[in-house]
């Protein structure tokens, strides 16, 4: 068996993060379910909060369709700039530097990865931020047998108010042995 390929734009922005210093990318795993999301909504409007060097925004590039638009934001300039020069050359990704809120500018979103600001301080302005059967990713949990879901001996108190969210439809997924991530649909 050959290994899976690798977009190459995720290997650029993998490189950028190795000269960057940044140790914080997603692995290849989420990277291909951010793909599919992508690519399930064609058209759609995608976003992602918490770019980081791209190496994310790069998986929801490599099955961006023709008529989408990604718009991804992150807080730190310096990362944002070298994110942006690797999607320099294609009109349909903007890449914003500031708080996460700014891409309530852009919203509603048909998928959302929220890997940054959002996630933890307010998961309500997150669910707000999709559009009706939006697709929302949110990674770098533990996977947890127990139900409700722990971590650190303690009830997950986070992931748990995605899973029984009202407005989600959600389930969590195995994306290596160690980690998981939670993908969520917006009711219609």
């Amino acid at each position: 068996m050959t290994a899976r390929e690798i977009p190459p734009r995720v290997v650029a922005a993998e490189r950028v993060a190795s000269e960057a210093g940044f140790r914080g990318s997603c692995v290849p795993e989420v990277g291909r379910l951010l793909r599919l999301a992508a690519a399930a909504k064609p058209h759609g409007v995608i976003a992602e909060s918490g770019t980081g060097s791209g190496v994310g925004t790069a998986w929801l590039h490599s099955g961006l369709g023709a008529g989408a638009r990604l718009i991804t934001v992150e807080h730190d300039g310096e990362l944002a700039r070298r994110a942006a020069r690797l999607f320099a050359d294609d009109d349909r990704v903007s890449v914003l530097t500031g708080d996460w809120r700014l891409l309530e500018h852009h919203a509603p979103f048909d998928v959302f990865f929220c890997d940054g600001g959002g996630k933890r301080d307010d998961p309500e302005g997150v669910v707000e931020l999709l559009a009706p059967g939006g697709l929302l990713i949110l990674d770098d949990f533990t996977p947890s047998p127990h139900w409700p879901p722990r971590f650190g001996g303690e009830v997950d108190e986070l992931r748990l108010s995605y899973l029984m969210h009202p407005a989600l439809d959600a389930t969590e997924v195995l994306t290596t042995p160690s980690s998981s991530a939670v993908v969520a649909a917006r009711r219609l």
